[in-house]
């Protein structure tokens, strides 16, 4: 209960910095969530899917203060984030490798459409590192899905799937938002939706089954 306690007051607090513009206190608050998430998921069973979804909320939380930072620090935070969904995809590949086609078509269609529009709209020299983040949380996308409708507990399954999805809108509305079209409620969004798909990922860590020796 304490942790969800921090990630209430962090998410309250942030969004009304958001709201006032206050660039400073939005700074400070707004790793608590992701704090609140790490501390929570250390009471789950210990496990090798815990340990990367554990540093890829590590690298999450740098990810949100780089990007939350006043100089324009976009393309590491990018980079942090890339590591992030590395170590989900370790996890997801830790308890599930099989191919599993529909999903990756799936993922291949979001993908491709949302780096379609991205590309249309130019991206100078953001180009590179934006499809290379593209194609790293496809692939993240892809086996978060994959889980689905395995020997992999359901719940997990349906968490961390969920979780991802709301990952990736989150990133296409940020994607949308800074190269095609801006609009006012577009931090709010943002926000929201990567919130819910962290807690999704982390909470999919309860459900799975510890690996016997």
């Amino acid at each position: 209960m304490g942790w969800l306690i921090l990630a209430l007051m962090g998410a309250v607090t942030f969004l009304y910095g958001l709201s006032v513009h206050a660039t400073l206190l939005c700074l400070l608050v707004k790793p608590l969530p992701i704090l609140a998430l790490l501390g929570w998921l250390h009471d789950a069973p210990p496990s090798e899917y815990r340990r990367w979804i554990s540093l890829g909320l590590m690298f999450s939380l740098l990810g949100d203060v780089l990007l939350a930072w006043p100089m324009d620090l976009f393309v590491f935070g990018l980079g942090a984030f890339l590591v992030a969904h590395l170590a989900y995809l370790k996890a997801y590949l830790s308890d599930c490798r099989r191919w599993a086609v529909m999903p990756l078509i799936l993922a291949l269609v979001v993908g491709a459409l949302l780096l379609g529009i991205l590309i249309a709209s130019g991206l100078g020299p953001l180009l590179i590192p934006v499809i290379v983040y593209g194609l790293a949380i496809s692939t993240m996308l892809w086996r978060a899905l994959a889980r689905l409708g395995t020997d992999v507990p359901q719940r997990s399954a349906m968490l961390a799937a969920a979780g991802a999805v709301a990952f990736v809108f989150s990133d296409s509305v940020i994607g949308i938002s800074r190269f095609v079209m801006p609009f006012e409620a577009a931090p709010y969004v943002i926000i929201l939706s990567y919130w819910l798909g962290q807690w999704g990922i982390a909470a999919s860590a309860f459900a799975t089954e510890p690996r016997r020796a």
